[in-house]
């Protein structure tokens, strides 16, 4: 019983604060928004007994991501600063493209035949997983991780080079 309360909360939580995310006109508070869905979504993993990828979520998402992208924004404008309205016809195509999204998210999660966790592979364990996590090999992840840092990096140089040649265009 605790368990279902606290999943529907935890689900609650990431819906509103989902919601805020995207309709907030300030974007340091979408951002701060973003922090507490992903603080409820560490929340339902620990609730769901999944300690490593909650430690995982609160270090990296909410503790790293987040704090990067404050960062940037606080570097590329004012706090006080609002997102501009987007227009009705690009509202609507966005609106569209969001039920298209759901709509092929639940027909793959309901055409999907799961597989009782009893079935599974027995010889699988959490070594495994941080051996494919650090190693180099065919069945490693260490590569792609460094390379998507690398992209995430230059992104973020580039986006803040791009704000503040805006800015100086505008004086």
């Amino acid at each position: 019983m605790l368990n279902q309360v606290m999943f529907f909360l935890f689900g609650a939580m990431i819906v509103i604060f989902s919601l805020l995310t995207v309709t907030s006109r300030k974007i340091l508070r979408a951002a701060v928004f973003l922090l507490f869905v992903l603080i409820s979504t560490a929340g339902l993993y620990f609730a769901l007994n999944y300690n490593f990828l909650a430690a995982v979520q609160l270090t990296v998402y909410a503790g790293g991501i987040v704090v990067l992208i404050i960062f940037s924004i606080l570097l590329t404008s004012h706090v006080s600063e609002r997102a501009v309205m987007a227009p009705l016809k690009q509202s609507l195509l966005s609106a569209l493209a969001t039920v298209a999204g759901a709509t092929l998210t639940l027909m793959t999660i309901l055409r999907f035949t799961f597989v009782p966790s009893s079935a599974a592979d027995p010889h699988f364990n959490i070594t495994d997983v941080g051996n494919a996590l650090v190693s180099y090999n065919r069945d490693g992840y260490a590569l792609p991780f460094e390379v998507v840092s690398v992209l995430l990096l230059a992104a973020m140089i580039g986006a803040i080079v791009v704000a503040k040649k805006e800015k100086m265009l505008k004086k």
